[in-house]
C-alpha cells in the first residue's frame, strides 16, 4: 500500500465575518449610549428671539437682580423670603387671578431666586407666568 502523503494546506482565519460582528456590535453600542450634558459650562440664559410683545390686561412685573433681591412693579421688597414675594405679588394683583406674572430676572440671578418668585405666585394664586427676554440684538449693546 502506497499513502500519498499530500501537501498539508494550513488553516485560514476568515476575518469577513469577524468584520461583520464587530460592526454589528459597533453600530449597537453607538445607538444605546446615552450622552451626558456637562454643567461645567459657563452659560448666560435670557437671550431669545422672540416675536411682538403682547399686551396683556393686567401685568405684575418682578425684576429680580443678580444678588437675588426683588422687586414687584418697581417696589423692592424688604427681604427675600417667600412669604413675603407672595403677599407683594397678592397686593399687586388686586385680587383678580387673570393677571399675568412677569418675571424679569437678570442673566446671573440665581435659580433659586427664580424659584423663590414663581412658588410666591403660586402661594398668590397667579398661575399665568412668563419670562421676560431680550433679542441677540438687544444684548449686543
Amino acid at each position: 500500500m502506497h499513502f500519498r502523503h499530500g501537501s498539508r494546506d494550513e488553516p485560514e482565519i476568515n476575518l469577513i465575518p469577524f468584520i461583520d460582528v464587530l460592526l454589528v456590535i459597533l453600530i449597537f453600542l453607538m445607538l444605546s449610549t446615552t450622552y451626558s450634558k456637562f454643567t461645567e459650562m459657563q452659560i448666560r440664559l435670557p437671550v431669545a428671539d422672540a416675536e411682538a410683545q403682547h399686551d396683556y390686561p393686567k401685568e405684575v412685573i418682578v425684576a429680580v437682580s443678580a444678588d437675588g433681591r426683588y422687586s414687584v412693579n418697581k417696589t423692592i421688597l424688604p427681604d427675600r423670603s417667600i412669604e413675603t414675594v407672595a403677599s407683594a405679588l397678592g397686593a399687586a394683583a388686586d385680587e383678580a387671578k387673570d393677571n399675568v406674572v412677569i418675571i424679569s430676572a437678570d442673566a446671573s440671578a440665581s435659580h433659586q431666586s427664580v424659584i423663590t418668585v414663581m412658588e410666591g405666585a403660586r402661594r398668590a394664586g397667579l398661575m399665568r407666568i412668563t419670562f421676560a427676554t431680550q433679542t441677540a440684538a438687544q444684548a449686543g449693546r
